[in-house]
């Protein structure tokens, strides 16, 4: 990992899900439906549906809510048609910064991003002006406590087919190519591990860290209007947060 611990962006996330959970089911419910329509309702044979579900099984989303967003991506309610969009751009002090989102409107969503960006002392760029500086890779987070022995999970982690183990204070990050997610994550499920986070993400290959304050405020406010918004479904950045965040 290049030496970049996630851990606390990790936390600070799932803060931010916890605050806003209505919205975070919103979004869940379009990446379910999504997968749907293009993989099928059978999770065993839906790998990103299942991960869809994995995901929102974690955020405590109501298997009723689960089971309507799959109905609507199957067709068998009214729902709308979502398409996948990436808008990539700078922050401020240049920190790259690429959105997914799953929108029925792009004329709707296309100024609305755009809009974040002007406000935060940003600026939208060309597509694949920066997500050339991110992989692609699983990742999952395990809080540590005394019932686990890091060289066993270590080991599990790598005969699993783990690329990267990395212990820090507060838990355990393990990284794994997007091919291998499934199985390392299934595998350490079934060895009774819980994870704090289990998802395909976008890792940066190197950060920056921002000194002036109002830099770093400028950037809080640019990833709070963005994960804000209903049509974002994640935001990737390659700024270094500071710990305290």
């Amino acid at each position: 990992m290049a030496g970049h611990s996630k851990w606390h962006n990790i936390k600070n996330k799932k803060g931010k899900e916890d605050a806003k959970r209505g919205k975070i089911f919103t979004k869940l419910a379009r990446t379910i439906m999504v997968a749907v329509r293009e993989g099928g309702p059978d999770p065993e044979f839906n790998p990103a549906l299942k991960a869809a579900i994995d995901k929102a099984k974690a955020a405590n989303m109501p298997n009723d809510n689960i089971e309507r967003a799959i109905k609507r991506g199957a067709g068998e309610t009214d729902g709308q048609n979502f398409e996948e969009i990436i808008y990539e751009g700078y922050g401020p002090a240049g920190i790259a910064v690429f959105v997914e989102c799953l929108t029925d409107n792009r004329n709707r969503t296309a100024p609305e991003i755009r809009h974040a960006f002007d406000k935060a002392g940003g600026n939208l760029g060309q597509s694949g002006s920066v997500t050339f500086m991110f992989d692609r890779k699983g990742l999952i987070a395990i809080e540590r406590d005394d019932s686990i022995d890091e060289d066993e999970l270590t080991m599990l982690a790598i005969e699993l087919g783990a690329e990267d183990f990395e212990a820090e204070e507060e838990g355990f990050e393990i990284i794994t190519a997007p091919e291998d997610f499934d199985r390392v994550r299934n595998g350490l499920s079934e060895a009774g591990y819980k994870f704090a986070m289990a998802e395909l993400t976008y890792i940066p290959q190197n950060t920056v860290t921002l000194t002036d304050p109002e830099d770093i405020k400028k950037m809080e406010k640019l990833i709070d209007m963005l994960e804000d918004n209903d049509d974002v479904q994640a935001v990737h950045h390659n700024w270094e947060m500071p710990e305290e965040e």
